[in-house]
């Protein structure tokens, strides 16, 4: 009997132990997909998040992962007030609050995005205590933000369904510091050719060419803030950017901020390059 009982407990410790693994495992896995399907690029990951965003969405009007107020218009960094300003220490200190139920290995992403800034530039993404104007950082439907700071409580949507990746978030945060996507750029029709024809009908507006201030920097193939060529294609197939006057030119697979990208939030914000 006391054999059988021995036995027994075996049997059970051993199948308690092989459930706690299964759980860590699946955990584990879970906890991967936190990154959105890593390995891909900003462009296609933003993409996938938001395919099926409606043109009016959570109560914003969307551009594409651009949410535009509607006392803005679609160029909305264009106007006095887009900047968020600068402390006297010459640091630029922006609130934020994070309100969804992400998991800590979700919430550590986000914040890896947020601290990349301090890294190399002069911007401090800080936790709110009672400042007035802050980003609220939530999962609301897709990944979006708007363009510049806009007053009062600010929406940053990092949805749990595929936006949770350290390059989206540092993609957000640079629309939340006033940048816009780079084939959207003044200059744009020097470097890439835009295919209408080939764009989900309804969507066009996501690659209209906004005054846009280059502060002197080259066109970047490479900035996170880049769509890649089959962005919004209406069979994701045709493509959307042909890269001129070399349509082999690879673009939109940025994983996270390029050289250039830095170096327009110090120009922007810093004075000067930090390098």
């Amino acid at each position: 009997m006391a054999a059988m009982k021995s036995i027994l407990g075996l049997l059970v410790l051993f199948a308690v132990s092989a459930w706690t693994e299964a759980m860590v495992v699946n955990r584990a896995g879970a906890d991967s997909d936190t990154e959105a399907e890593g390995g891909l690029s900003v462009s296609e990951l933003l993409g996938r998040a938001n395919r099926n965003l409606n043109p009016i969405q959570d109560g914003f009007q969307l551009r594409g992962d651009i949410a535009v107020p509607n006392h803005r218009n679609a160029d909305p960094c264009t106007q006095t007030g887009c900047m968020w300003p600068k402390a006297s220490d010459g640091k630029v200190y922006i609130p934020y609050v994070i309100t969804s139920n992400y998991t800590a290995q979700q919430v550590s992403i986000i914040r890896s995005g947020l601290n990349s800034f301090s890294n190399c530039t002069c911007i401090r993404f800080i936790p709110r205590h009672k400042q007035s104007n802050y980003i609220n950082i939530k999962s609301l439907s897709g990944c979006y933000s708007s363009v510049g700071r806009v007053g009062g409580e600010q929406t940053v949507s990092i949805s749990l369904l595929g936006c949770v990746n350290f390059g989206i978030v540092q993609h957000e945060l640079l629309h939340v510091l006033g940048f816009d996507h780079e084939q959207c750029r003044s200059d744009r029709d020097q470097h890439v050719q835009i295919l209408l024809q080939n764009v989900i009908s309804g969507m066009e507006y996501n690659f209209n060419k906004i005054n846009t201030l280059n502060l002197g920097t080259p066109y970047d193939y490479n900035s996170v803030m880049h769509y890649n060529r089959l962005a919004f294609s209406k069979d994701n197939v045709s493509p959307t950017i042909v890269a001129i006057p070399n349509p082999n030119t690879v673009f939109g697979t940025a994983t996270q901020m390029s050289q250039n990208d830095i170096d327009r939030i110090n120009l922007l914000y810093c004075s000067k390059k930090l390098r």
